[in-house]
């Protein structure tokens, strides 16, 4: 009799236990916390060293001297396909090749939860290009933060600005340099080159806890893939493209930069 009941008393303390262990899980995902994202350059398999001699998809060698784009519009998708859209005010990013700090990117206040996607936009969407100068602060503000990465003549961003030298260039010490904006236009209409990237995780996701270091979103970033796909770009027939309508193309292909490599879950 005794034994029944300490095997009672046993199932009973057991039966306790396992929604006290669920509960102290939920309470673990709730609340907010932070995400990064670093956007870590590379070329030829190897992080991209400025000066450097690569080969391109046409063929010809080249050396990296500039590498430069926005990021804006961050959207992290968790596992159950729910979206957290990071407030736009708070979302323009300028990540610059020679400040590695400019490419780790830091979203705050994020739903707790496992977040397996990733979306971004590369370039500065249209609103937010055509809204008061006063609206458009940091690194979106004309006279400083975006000083060389704005078309005052179009009132526009320039997305994405690659320069190198290159023996095909045919140019003045063979120079090239592609600077890539266009939203779609204010006064008129234009090309539109926003890119909006989606990107999954490959295996674990970002397990965003409040309280705990920030996961993090580790990118590689192909430059060579801005000569390859789906346009072979030849430096020889395009030493410096701006807005002429080939820019649709460099666009294209600098929508393919981007995967993500592996998740930083601390």
């Amino acid at each position: 009799m005794n034994k029944f009941y300490v095997w009672a008393a046993a199932l009973f303390s057991a039966v306790l236990i396992i929604p006290a262990c669920k509960d102290g899980r939920d309470e673990g995902i709730t609340g907010f916390g932070s995400v990064e994202i670093e956007f870590d350059n590379r070329a030829e398999g190897e992080s991209l060293v400025f000066g450097k001699t690569y080969t391109n998809a046409a063929g010809e060698s080249l050396s990296f001297s500039l590498l430069d784009y926005y990021v804006s519009n961050v959207v992290l998708v968790s596992e159950d396909g729910a979206r957290y859209v990071a407030p736009k005010d708070s979302c323009y990013f300028l990540c610059k090749h020679e400040d590695p700090d400019s490419r780790v990117v830091r979203i705050n206040n994020v739903p707790a939860g496992n977040y397996s996607g990733l979306e971004f936009m590369i370039g500065v969407d249209s609103a937010k290009s055509v809204s008061p100068v006063t609206e458009r602060v940091g690194v979106l503000d004309p006279a400083t933060g975006a000083s060389g990465h704005y078309w005052s003549w179009n009132a526009g961003y320039i997305f994405m600005k690659v320069e190198g030298n290159s023996p095909a260039a045919g140019t003045a010490d063979n120079f090239f340099q592609y600077h890539i904006g266009l939203f779609g236009g204010f006064n008129s209409p234009t090309l539109n080159n926003l890119k909006t990237i989606a990107l999954t995780a490959p295996a674990e996701p970002a397990m965003v806890r409040q309280g705990e270091e920030a996961p993090h979103f580790h990118l590689y970033v192909d430059a060579l893939e801005i000569f390859k796909s789906p346009n072979v770009l030849s430096i020889e027939d395009y030493p410096a493209v701006h807005a002429s309508p080939y820019s649709a193309n460099i666009a294209a292909n600098y929508a393919d930069m981007f995967v993500i490599d592996h998740v930083h879950n601390h």
